[in-house]
């Protein structure tokens, strides 16, 4: 049927002579394209963090596009990448060295050096050759892309890991070739089973195409050339490695001709009078984003990313600039300044509590693992003990005790609240509580009950500390979604309550509580000792103390 109609819209063409120009396949996808996808990432992704989808590729394709973003939203982005890699201790991950590439690429697009980003270097892993070829072949593609974005050096790789050089990158896609002229995420030099990816054999191409003057890379180049013009669709498009066709794998052909500087209109990536960016455009909805593939409808943020950067690539090269990745004329952006304390999006609320008792302890406390942590927060006022004598680390603390000290650490002022029947409004506790309640740290048991004076578990405690962690600039939101993966070497993870999950992956992974331990025990009452090491852990991470 879809082949039908266009024969029919082909023939009225004709007959009422459109002329040969209406038939030309597209070459560029106009300005007021690109602006419509961009103001839908630039909405769909208010705050791009690091990952694969909401974070690198939609500020690399927002910041090559030309429109309009405010400074702010790449402020924003660059302290989120360095509160990350902090976080991480500059390890983004273990195995998989794209991620080190992807970010890498998204601060060249705005004008960011990777060699220090909270005093880490991003591009170091790259100078290992063996652990960034160890996934794949994109391994290789995106370290030659990445090391090319800001002509870095390859760094010197650790001890007795294979030293990487640029035209070792380049060998290792050459040498990879598929006998078909293409690429797959799989293929090596001594392994070229299957046949070729789009996707893969697109980014292969970007990755090459600077390096055009050499004989092996021309011949691979032109090779696969061939390979994507017998791969492309008779509606211009291209299919996934899974047989069916795709945005992306338009997307990623498109990116790598603009790379080559290969006209989008060269005959032989035409076929039945469209390009690829004519069938990439087929995927785009009204309101600039785009769907995965002509299976779906609505739309995918990963689609509508790569959509987006590669309309970008198709009309820089219709406009004469600078390709996606050529980045000379990459936009700069100034460093916000640092807060005198404190975190980077830190609720204004929340401040540093000043040492008011230097030197506070208490002889039940001597030799005790949390002593550092008891003694800081009581030199500050935000805990104390039962008397100048006693703290009681082992004794249990109550829900409304925990919200004090939750509320105190935070520098934060008491206001009561009528939301709970059982907090009496002249209460000790009432304004502390009311102050948690305003601020979303607690939210009680429902039915309007808050339980001041039930002993706190620990997975409430832990859910309580991550929401204050929120104010502070910190994201334990980003964990709702993954807490499997932090929690699944305990072996009571199964028993955690669904709204402790997130925040308990979060207090696990960020060291605010010991992952070291063998369960967590959530529903066990928590003592005086471990809330004042947790609440201390959070504050050092916080940069609060």
């Amino acid at each position: 049927m879809k082949k039908r109609i266009i024969s029919i819209i082909l023939a009225l063409a004709l007959l009422f002579g459109l002329g040969s120009a209406a038939l030309a396949a597209t070459s560029s996808p106009g300005s007021s394209r690109v602006n419509n996808s961009a103001a839908y990432i630039y909405a769909a992704v208010p705050k791009p963090t690091v990952g694969a989808v909401g974070g690198e590729w939609a500020v690399l394709g927002l910041a090559r596009s030309g429109y309009s973003v405010p400074d702010k939203y790449y402020q924003d982005y660059y302290s989120a990448v360095e509160q990350y890699v902090i976080d991480k201790g500059g390890v983004l991950d273990t195995r998989k060295y794209t991620e080190y590439s992807r970010v890498v690429i998204a601060l060249a697009a705005i004008g960011k050096d990777a060699t220090n980003v909270g005093g880490y270097n991003l591009v170091a892993p790259l100078g290992d050759f063996d652990q960034t070829c160890w996934q794949g072949l994109n391994g290789p593609i995106w370290a030659l892309i990445a090391l090319d974005s800001r002509n870095y050096a390859v760094p010197t790789a650790p001890a007795g890991k294979t030293q990487a050089t640029r035209q070792m990158y380049v060998n290792r896609i050459v040498d990879s070739q598929l006998d078909d002229g293409g690429w797959n995420l799989f293929s090596t030099p001594y392994y070229k089973n299957g046949s070729a990816d789009a996707d893969i054999t697109g980014m292969a191409l970007q990755a090459l195409a600077k390096y055009q003057s050499q004989t092996a890379v021309k011949n691979a180049i032109n090779k696969a050339l061939d390979c994507i013009s017998k791969m492309q669709g008779e509606d211009g498009g291209f299919s996934s490695s899974y047989g069916f066709a795709t945005s992306e794998s338009c997307a990623q052909i498109v990116v790598g001709l603009c790379e080559l500087g290969v006209s989008l209109t060269d005959s032989r990536f035409v076929k039945n009078g469209k390009s690829v960016l004519d069938e990439l455009l087929t995927y785009r909805n009204s309101n600039g984003s785009f769907f995965h593939s002509s299976e779906e409808s609505g739309n995918n943020l990963m689609s509508s990313e790569q959509g987006l950067y590669a309309l970008v690539a198709a009309q820089r090269a219709a406009n004469g600039q600078n390709s996606l990745y050529r980045m000379g004329d990459a936009i700069s952006i100034t460093t916000p300044v640092a807060p005198a304390y404190g975190l980077p999006g830190k609720d204004p609320a929340v401040n540093k509590v000043p040492v008011t008792a230097a030197g506070t302890t208490f002889p039940d406390i001597a030799g005790h693992p949390n002593k550092a942590a008891i003694e800081a927060l009581a030199a500050r006022g935000i805990i104390n003990g039962y008397n100048a004598s006693q703290f009681g680390p082992n004794d249990k603390i109550t829900r409304a005790q925990f919200a004090k000290i939750t509320i105190m650490s935070l520098g934060m002022t008491a206001q009561k609240t009528s939301a709970y029947s059982d907090v009496a409004s002249d209460a000790w506790y009432a304004g502390w509580v009311g102050t948690a309640t305003a601020y979303k740290i607690v939210n009680g048991y429902g039915g309007g009950k808050f339980g001041p004076d039930d002993n706190i578990t620990r997975e409430q405690a832990a859910t309580m500390v991550a929401r204050a962690a929120k104010l502070c600039g910190m994201n334990p939101d980003a964990y709702s979604g993954g807490w499997r993966d932090y929690l699944a070497s305990f072996g009571d993870y199964m028993s955690v309550s669904e709204f402790a999950r997130g925040p308990l992956a979060f207090c696990y992974d960020q060291g605010i509580l010991d992952k070291s331990a063998l369960n967590i025990n959530p529903q066990e009452q928590i003592k005086r000792c471990e809330i004042a090491q947790m609440v201390y852990n959070m504050l050092s991470k916080a940069k609060l103390l």
